[in-house]
């Protein structure tokens, strides 16, 4: 009986830390989106939460500086100034006028201090001017039937 006894307990605290661990991943995985223009009205424990925001890279705002790249982030007539530290190189796609979503902390004196940058460049999936969308010509409007 005292065997099966220190079994069970052992059981209990193994499954009791890896619920716990549990706990603790989840509450740091966790990310609510925001817009640039919602973070002035964030109070509380919500302004120091992990989170993401999406917004259009600023046309000249690009500064590869030791350690970091700033840039400033513009959506909904407000911008915000951006600071991205994270280790990953930038996607190819992060250049002005693309659409961006970082992912990280507000920081010291309003800027934002990324570790995670998505970036998509939209004029890259636009219909050409007057186009048809992309689509591959058919086969009469190749030997112009």
């Amino acid at each position: 009986m005292k065997k099966q006894a220190k079994f069970g307990l052992g059981i209990g605290v193994i499954v009791a830390a890896m619920g716990f661990l549990a706990w603790l991943g989840y509450g740091e995985s966790k990310t609510y989106y925001h817009t640039i223009a919602e973070l002035e009205t964030l109070k509380g424990s919500a302004v120091s939460q992990r989170m993401r925001i999406g917004g259009t890279v600023a046309v000249g705002s690009i500064r590869h500086l030791a350690g970091r790249v700033d840039f400033v982030l513009e959506g909904e007539g407000k911008t915000l100034p951006v600071s991205y530290i994270g280790t990953d190189p930038l996607p190819d796609t992060f250049v002005d006028k693309s659409q961006a979503l970082v992912e990280g902390r507000p920081g010291p004196e309003g800027r934002f201090v990324a570790e995670v940058v998505q970036a998509k460049c939209a004029s890259k999936y636009e219909a050409a001017p007057g186009g048809k969308g992309g689509a591959a010509p058919s086969p009469t409007e190749k030997s112009g039937m």
